[in-house]
C-alpha cells in the first residue's frame, strides 16, 4: 500500500493483540475442526465470545481499509497518467534502437571494406618490396662479379652484405639468385683470407687493415678478430724477442750495468701491448664490439706472460739474486760465528733494489691499467671480466713477480739492517746539533726503505719491511740509545770538582736528546706510513695488516719515552744532592714572624734566592745542550723534588699570620722564577704550597668556609679535609677546638 492513515495504524495493533489472546486461529480448517469437536457448553460459549470479538476486529480493519480509498484512487490516477508517458518513451526508444542498428550494420560494412582494402594494399606493398629486392639482389650479384673482376674487394663485400641483409628479410632460401651470390661470397672469402694471410706474413700493415675490415661485411667477425689479434701478438713477440736477444748479447759481452737495461726492455713490451690495444680500438670494436677488446687484451696478456716472465727471469739470473739471498740468509744465521764470511756490499744491493722496484712498479702499473680498461667497458659479456682479471692476477708473469718480490724483501731487509748498524757504528757528534748523526741517519734509512716497500704496492713486502724496522728500533737501535744513559758514576763525572763538566754534560744531554727526538721521529714515521698506505691499499683487510704493524711503532715510541723519563730521573738524581743542603736549611728558619722580622725578610730573603741560585748553578747550564722538551721535563722533575721536600718541612713548622704571608711570598717567588725556566706551566706543581699559604693567611678559622666546597669557585683543592685541619693547626693563634668544630 502506498500510504497508511493514522486511524488504520492505530487499529492494526489491536487486531494483532487479539490474535495473540485467542486460543485458536479463526478462518482456518483447523479452527472449523476444533469447533465441531466441542462438547462442553462453557467452552462453546467462550469460543463464541472469542469469535464475536474476532468479528469486531475484522470490522475495524475493514473500516480502516475503506478509509484509505480516496488516497488510493489519487495514486491510481497518477499511475494512469504515467503509463501514457511511458508509451511515448517506449515508442521513441524503439525508433532510436532501429536507427542504431542500421548505423551499426553500415559501420560493419565499411569496416569490412577497409580491411579488404588494407589487406590488398599490404599484399601490393609486399609484392613491390619483393620485386625491388629481386631487382636489388640482381644488382648485387652483378656488382659482386664486376667488383671481383676489378679487384674492388670493398665494393664486393658491400654488395654481399646488402644481399645477405635482403635475403635475411625475405627468407627465400631456395632462390637461384641466392645460390649465385653464395658462390660469389665464397669466392670473395677465399680471396680475402689469402690476401690477409699473405699480408700478415709480409707484415704489410696497411694491407692487413684493408682486408681485416672486410670480415665484418662478410659475417666473419670472430675469425677476423682471431687473425688480427694473432698478427698483433706476432708483431709484439718479434719486437720483444729482438730486444731480449740484444739484452742477452750485451750480458754475454760483459758490458756495464747501465747498458744492460732490463727496465727499458720490459717497458717497451708493456708499451707495445698497450699501444696495440689503444691504436686498434676502432678495428677491434668494429669486429666484435667491446668483447673484441677484452679478447685482444686476454690474448696479448699471454705474450706478456711469456716475454715478460723471460725478461724477469733473465734479470734475476743476471743479478744472481738467488745467490745473494742465500748469502744474506747464511750471514744472518752465522752472525756469532768466528771468521764468518762478509756479506754483499749494501751499495750494490741498493742498486738492485731500485731496479727491482722499477720492474715491480712497471708490472703493477701495467696490470692496473689493463684491469681498469676491462672494468671500464660497459657492454661487455659479464663472464669475460672475471676471466680476464684472473688472467692478469694468476698468470706466469704474476708468479715470477711474486718470486722477485721474495728476493726484494730479503735484500731490503739486509740493506736496512746493514745501514742502520753502520749508522750506529759511525755515530758522531754533529756541530750545532742537539743530537748525534745516528738519529737522522737511522730514520732516513728506515724512511727510504719503507717508502720503497710501499711503492711496490705489495702488502706482504710492506708488512715484512715494517716488521724489520720495528725489530731494529726495539733492539739494536734502542740498545745504542741507552748505552750512554746507563753509564755508572754519572754524578761524579758530571760535577767533577764540584763544577759541571761541559763535555760530560754534552754527552749526557745528547744521549737524552737522541732518545727524545727518536721517540718523535717514530711517531712521524708512523703517521707518514699510515697516510701513504691509505692511498696505496684501499682494501680493509690490507689496512688492518698495516694498522697492526703500526701499532707496534706506537708502543715503541712509548717505550722510548719511558726510557727517556728514567734517564732524566737519573740525571735529576745527580743534581738534587747539590741543592738539598739549601732545602734542609729551610727547616731552621722560623715562620712565627713579628712585623719587624717580616719586614727584614722582605729585604734579606732567608732562603728562596739561595735555592734558586743553586738550581741555576747546577741545572740551567744544561739548557743549551738539551731539547726544549727534555729541558722542560728536567726542570719539572727538579720542581717535584723541591716541592715535596718543602711540603714536608712546612708541615713541621709553626706559623703566625705574617708567617703565612711570608710563605705565600716565598711560593710566588718560586713560581715566578721557574715559570721563566720552562715553557710548560708550573703553577699546578706549587698548587698545594699555594693553598697552604692561603689557609695560613686567614684572619680566623671560620674563613676557610669562604673558600671551601661550593664557595671554592674555580679553585680545585689539592689538600684533603684532614690536611686542611692540619695546616690550620700550624697557626699559633688558632684554637684546636675551633678547628675541630669545622664541617669540611
Amino acid at each position: 500500500m502506498p500510504s497508511t492513515p493514522n486511524g488504520s495504524a492505530a487499529k492494526q495493533p489491536e487486531l494483532s493483540e487479539y490474535h495473540d489472546e485467542t486460543s485458536i486461529k479463526f478462518g482456518t480448517p483447523e479452527a472449523l475442526a476444533h469447533v465441531r469437536s466441542l462438547t462442553d457448553v462453557g467452552a462453546m460459549t467462550r469460543l463464541l465470545h472469542e469469535c464475536i470479538a474476532y468479528q469486531r476486529a475484522l470490522d475495524l480493519d475493514l473500516d480502516s481499509l475503506l478509509s484509505q480509498r480516496t488516497e488510493i484512487d489519487k495514486h491510481l490516477l497518477q499511475l494512469q497518467k504515467s503509463a501514457e508517458v511511458l508509451d511515448i518513451v517506449k515508442a521513441d526508444s524503439d525508433h532510436m534502437l532501429s536507427n542504431v542498428r542500421s548505423t551499426c550494420d553500415l559501420a560493419d560494412q565499411v569496416s569490412r571494406k577497409v580491411r579488404e582494402l588494407d589487406l590488398a594494399q599490404s599484399r601490393v606493398n609486399s609484392t613491390l618490396v619483393r620485386i625491388d629486392a629481386i631487382v636489388e639482389r640482381g644488382t648485387c650479384i652483378e656488382g659482386v662479379k664486376s667488383a671481383l673482376e676489378t679487384e674492388d674487394y670493398e665494393s664486393a663485400a658491400k654488395y654481399v652484405q646488402t644481399f645477405l641483409q635482403i635475403d635475411d628479410k625475405l627468407k627465400d632460401s631456395g632462390s637461384e639468385q641466392r645460390e649465385q651470390l653464395l658462390n660469389s661470397k665464397k669466392q670473395l672469402e677465399g680471396i680475402v683470407k689469402n690476401k690477409l694471410l699473405a699480408a700478415v706474413d709480409q707484415r704489410d700493415h696497411p694491407t692487413i687493415l684493408r682486408f681485416v675490415r672486410l670480415y665484418s661485411p662478410l659475417g666473419m667477425e670472430e675469425e677476423g678478430l682471431q687473425v688480427y689479434v694473432g698478427y698483433l701478438k706476432k708483431v709484439i713477440g718479434m719486437r720483444s724477442r729482438l730486444e731480449y736477444e740484444q739484452l742477452v748479447e750485451l750480458m754475454e759481452q760483459g758490458h756495464g750495468q747501465n747498458q744492460v737495461n732490463f727496465v727499458g726492455c720490459l717497458t717497451n713490451l708493456f708499451k707495445d701491448i698497450v699501444m696495440a690495444i689503444e691504436e686498434n680500438d676502432e678495428i677491434l670494436r668494429g669486429l666484435c664490439g667491446e668483447d673484441g677488446i677484452v679478447y685482444a687484451i686476454c690474448e696479448l696478456q699471454e705474450e706478456c706472460d711469456s716475454r715478460g716472465s723471460l725478461i724477469l727471469k733473465k734479470y734475476m739470473e743476471y743479478r744472481k739474486l738467488a745467490r745473494l739471498a742465500s748469502e744474506i740468509n747464511a750471514q744472518n744465521n752465522n752472525l756469532l760465528a768466528v771468521g764468518a764470511q762478509e756479506g754483499p756490499d749494501p751499495r750494490e744491493v741498493e742498486l738492485y733494489l731500485e731496479e727491482i722496484l722499477s720492474l715491480m712498479q712497471l708490472g703493477e702499473d701495467y696490470t692496473e691499467y689493463m684491469v681498469s680498461k676491462i672494468k671500464g667497458l660497459s657492454s661487455v659479456d659479464p663472464e669475460l671480466v672475471p676471466r680476464a682479471t684472473k688472467a692478469f692476477r694468476s698468470g706466469s708473469f704474476s708468479k715470477v713477480v711474486q718470486d722477485i718480490t721474495g728476493f726484494y724483501v730479503i735484500l731490503e731487509g739486509f740493506f736496512m739492517v746493514e745501514n742502520v748498524r753502520k749508522a750506529i757504528r759511525i755515530d758522531e757528534h754533529v756541530p750545532d746539533s742537539l743530537t748525534t748523526s745516528m738519529v737522522d741517519d737511522v730514520f732516513y734509512v728506515l724512511q727510504s726503505c719503507l717508502r720503497r716497500a710501499i711503492s711496490t704496492s705489495n702488502i706482504s713486502s710492506v708488512v715484512a719491511v715494517l716488521t724489520g724496522a720495528s725489530s731494529l728500533l726495539s733492539n739494536e737501535y734502542q740498545e745504542a740509545l741507552q748505552q750512554k744513559i746507563r753509564e755508572p758514576n754519572l754524578g761524579a763525572k758530571l760535577f767533577l770538582g764540584g763544577v759541571g763538566v761541559q763535555k760530560t754534560g754534552t754527552e749526557i744531554a745528547t744521549a737524552l736528546n737522541n732518545m727524545d727526538v727518536s721517540s718523535e721521529y717514530i711517531l712521524k714515521l708512523k703517521h707518514e706510513i699510515e697516510e701513504q698506505c691509505a692511498e696505496v691499499f684501499p682494501a680493509p683487510a690490507e689496512r688492518e695488516k698495516v694498522k697492526s704493524c703500526l701499532s707496534e711503532l706506537g708502543d715503541l715510541s712509548n717505550t722510548y719515552k719511558q726510557a727517556l723519563n728514567a734517564g732524566l730521573e737519573q740525571l735529576v738524581a745527580t743534581v738534587t744532592p747539590r741543592i738539598r743542603p739549601v732545602l734542609d736549611s729551610v727547616a731552621t728558619i722560623s715562620y712565627e714572624l713579628s712585623e719587624s722580622e717580616y719586614a727584614d725578610n722582605e729585604v734579606n730573603d732567608p732562603w728562596v734566592q739561595r735555592l734558586l741560585h743553586g738550581v741555576e748553578t747546577n741545572a740551567a747550564w744544561l739548557q743549551p745542550l738539551m731539547t726544549a722538551n727534555n729541558y722542560d721535563s728536567f726542570v719539572h722533575l727538579i720542581i717535584d723534588f723541591i716541592v715535596k721536600r718543602l711540603e714536608v718541612i712546612m708541615m713541621q713548622k709553626r706559623f703566625s699570620q705574617l708567617g703565612g704571608l711570608q710563605l705565600d711570598r716565598d711560593t710566588r717567588a718560586l713560581v715566578s722564577h721557574f715559570s721563566g725556566m720552562t715553557q710548560r706551566t708550573v703553577r699546578d706543581k706549587f698548587a698545594r704550597l699555594t693553598q697552604m699559604a692561603t689557609i695560613l693567611n686567614l684572619e680566623k678559622v671560620s674563613e676557610i668556609l669562604d673558600f671551601w666546597g661550593e664557595n671554592s669557585g674555580p679553585m680545585t683543592w689539592r689538600l684533603t679535609p684532614a690536611e686542611v685541619r692540619r695546616v690550620l693547626g700550624l697557626r699559633v693563634d688558632f684554637k684546636p677546638e675551633a678547628i675541630a668544630a669545622l664541617k669540611l
